[in-house]
């Protein structure tokens, strides 16, 4: 008995945890968009009068909402003084648009669960959801998630781990960012690489649009990973999006035959080890709850099989060679992502 009353205290635990996580992410983006946190940052230590005063914002909601960030770890709060602030951790994490942008990942959830009725409909039908069919906050809190990881890692680490890459692009090959939704990594390797000719392709015209208005000066076009017009290609890149696909079989053979002979497809996909056993942790957790409402209702509204986003290397690895392509390897990872090359 006592056992189980460990476990259930457990669970409990993990219940109070995860209810307290749900209802603060409406909380963080309320802080985000009505700039609590950019006016901390910016004024160091407030009371809720001042920090409300400074912010334009009602005393009484903003008494309330900082005590629950401060519960959170989000703010900081000194009781001699009655005063919140943001630590330089807390500023880079929420405050900082080029910083870690996590009010981004929240706007990525929340969005998802104002689809959840949909998504329980699809339970029970079976049929897909697309990707174009969600909450417009999915398509900006999708952007604002990963363009950290991109910013940190992309021109740093996972370009140079391809082989001759980085001179290949310098030098001014074609670059095909396919998949780029609002074009964070299109414009990464755009504004590094002058010389390059970089276009970023998605087959959803109103994340192409938001790409083109955030992004002046680089190209974007409508079309698929299985369309997408141009040869000769030195990279073809796919930063989380082939598990989305309904047939990424047919995008990998199109990206063997849009690629020149010596170029290189770039490959960057959830983390995820080999089996379910090895997925059972945080990161894990949050893949297969996003995989649930994003990925595989997508690609089953392609009418694919839907690999998600924890499919793993082998599935991967399987999909390029049924590509046509000869030799695929990993070459960089960190706690969030698994980068490959394949190659001709």
């Amino acid at each position: 008995m006592l056992a189980g009353m460990d476990e259930l205290t457990n669970l409990l635990d993990r219940f109070v945890t995860d209810l307290g996580a749900t209802i603060a992410a409406g909380n963080v983006l309320i802080g985000d968009r009505l700039g609590l946190y950019r006016t901390l940052a910016e004024q160091g230590a407030l009371t809720p009068a001042e920090l409300a005063a400074k912010s334009g914002t009602a005393e009484r909601y903003v008494s309330e909402w900082l005590p629950g960030q401060a519960a959170s770890g989000y703010v900081t709060y000194d009781a001699a003084s009655g005063r919140y602030a943001l630590s330089e951790a807390q500023a880079l994490a929420f405050a900082d648009p080029d910083g870690l942008a996590l009010p981004g990942a929240f706007e990525l959830a929340v969005s998802c669960l104002a689809d959840e009725p949909k998504i329980r409909d699809a339970f029970t039908s079976g049929h897909g959801f697309a990707w174009g069919d969600h909450h417009p906050g999915v398509f900006t809190g999708c952007e604002r998630f990963y363009r950290p990881g991109y910013v940190a890692n992309l021109v740093s680490a996972w370009i140079p781990a391809v082989d001759g890459l980085p001179a290949r692009l310098a030098d001014g090959c074609a670059v095909a960012d396919v998949g780029c939704g609002l074009g964070a990594s299109t414009r990464i390797v755009a504004d590094t690489y002058a010389n390059a000719t970089v276009t970023g392709f998605d087959p959803h015209p109103l994340s192409i649009d938001l790409a083109r208005r955030a992004n002046p000066g680089v190209r974007f076009e409508v079309a698929k990973a299985q369309d997408f017009p141009g040869t000769g290609y030195g990279l073809v890149a796919t930063f989380d999006c082939l598990h989305d696909m309904g047939d990424p079989v047919s995008a990998a053979r199109h990206i063997h035959t849009a690629l020149a002979d010596d170029g290189a497809w770039l490959i960057v996909e959830p983390y995820a080890g080999a089996a379910v056993a090895d997925n059972l942790n945080p990161v894990g957790r949050l893949y297969y709850s996003f995989s649930t409402f994003l990925c595989v209702p997508h690609a089953l509204s392609e009418g694919g099989a839907a690999l998600g986003n924890q499919a793993g290397e082998a599935p991967i690895a399987a999909v390029a060679a049924a590509g046509g392509f000869r030799t695929f390897r990993r070459v960089a990872e960190t706690p969030f992502n698994l980068v490959y090359e394949a190659r001709k």
